[in-house]
């Protein structure tokens, strides 16, 4: 069973480790826990976003980003952002990543959100295809710059 909650800073080195089980992740991520704990502190500090971890067994297994959006668009319309969805790599397989995703719905739904949108990097195949399962459609062309 697992049971879903808002991260705390002791879930940081559990979410980085996550963040770096990952073929994208492997290359991008720092042992240096510095730059994390600064992002965590600030993601808690915003009531716009959420920092949820999925717990099983007392291990967490899964995590994501929530973002409540405001806008012109669509009549004033809020929306949800997901970012950063992982399931630990010896969990995934058995419906963690569905039911995360089924808790950032309820809670952009209980928000007032009108929709929810995420983006995946390109070479994430069987990501789009979870995705798609859940009934996300391939609507936007995403676009990036670094800074």
């Amino acid at each position: 069973m697992v049971v879903f909650r808002d991260a705390t800073r002791a879930d940081v080195p559990a979410l980085v480790d996550m963040l770096r089980d990952d073929l994208l992740g492997q290359g991008r991520e720092t042992d240096d826990p510095a730059p994390y704990l600064a992002a965590f502190d600030e993601i808690a500090a915003n009531p716009c976003h959420q920092l949820i971890v999925g717990e099983s067994g007392g291990r967490v297994v899964a995590t994501c980003q929530l973002t409540i959006l405001s806008g012109l668009s669509r009549q004033g319309a809020r929306r949800a952002l997901v970012e950063a969805v992982r399931v630990a790599s010896t969990d995934r397989g058995h419906g963690i990543g569905a039911l995360l995703m089924a808790e950032c719905e309820a809670r952009a739904r209980k928000a007032g959100c009108a929709m929810i949108q995420l983006t995946t990097d390109r070479a994430r195949a069987a990501a789009h295809r979870f995705y798609e399962r859940l009934g996300y459609e391939a609507s936007h062309l995403g676009m990036k710059k670094a800074l």
